[in-house]
């Protein structure tokens, strides 16, 4: 046998296989939301699989009041399904001088054929007379664990900024480019993840889920 086969071998032997491997399965078909979730959770050794990777996955039909009631209901429904582990989220804006709306129709707030576009050109024209100092907005996060058996837990996680009077920026999704934080002068939509991620209502709901997580599989394998 060669010098090079064997090295060959070697290298192919050294990679390690992990039939364990710890899984959670995200309630959500947003790949955004879906990386932005696995960037903030970086460090758990955690593989965190979308709705994309669940055949045949049930419909989850958001109509709690709350967002901590959607969270909730897309975890326990995905959970009950796929037997694993899984994480519901679901966030929005809420705009005072819009009487906390969009709220839990953010993702929906134009209608038909919405769009992270169309919803903020939306809160642009219901704002427009609207000066900034009066544009208080905060984002809202609940986040839900559940297994076969059921909830775990309910997290939340709020930050507080203004809307913007034009959108800027081209990182994140959503309503970034219009959600203005007053100590940077930048909306998300600029910041970028790396400041976005210490900052933001997700980054508050999940650090507070990673020790739920950690305590979960830490029971299932004493």
């Amino acid at each position: 046998m060669s010098n090079l086969r064997r090295r060959r071998i070697r290298l192919r032997r050294k990679k390690p296989v992990s039939r364990n491997m710890r899984e959670i399965i995200v309630a959500t078909r947003n790949q955004k939301k879906l990386e932005e979730i696995r960037e903030i959770m970086r460090g758990l050794k955690i593989k965190f699989l979308s709705l994309e990777d669940v055949s045949d996955a049930p419909y989850v039909n958001e109509d709690g009041k709350s967002f901590p009631e959607n969270a909730a209901k897309k975890a326990v429904k995905i959970a009950r399904f796929t037997k694993k582990l899984t994480l519901g989220e679901d966030s929005g804006l809420c705009i005072d001088a819009l009487m906390g709306a969009p709220g839990i129709y953010s993702s929906r707030f134009s209608g038909q054929g919405k769009s992270d576009e169309k919803n903020n050109q939306k809160v642009l024209r219901l704002l427009k007379k609207v000066p900034l100092r009066k544009r208080s907005a905060r984002y809202v996060c609940a986040v839900a664990l559940a297994d076969k058996n059921g909830l775990i837990g309910v997290v939340g996680g709020v930050c507080g900024g203004l809307i913007a009077l034009k959108m800027k920026g081209t990182h994140g999704f959503g309503y970034d480019p219009l959600f203005l934080m007053p100590q940077y002068k930048k909306t998300f939509g600029q910041l970028g993840p790396l400041i976005k991620h210490k900052l933001s209502h997700r980054y508050k709901a999940l650090k507070k889920i990673r020790p739920i997580v950690r305590k979960y599989f830490q029971s299932q394998n004493p």
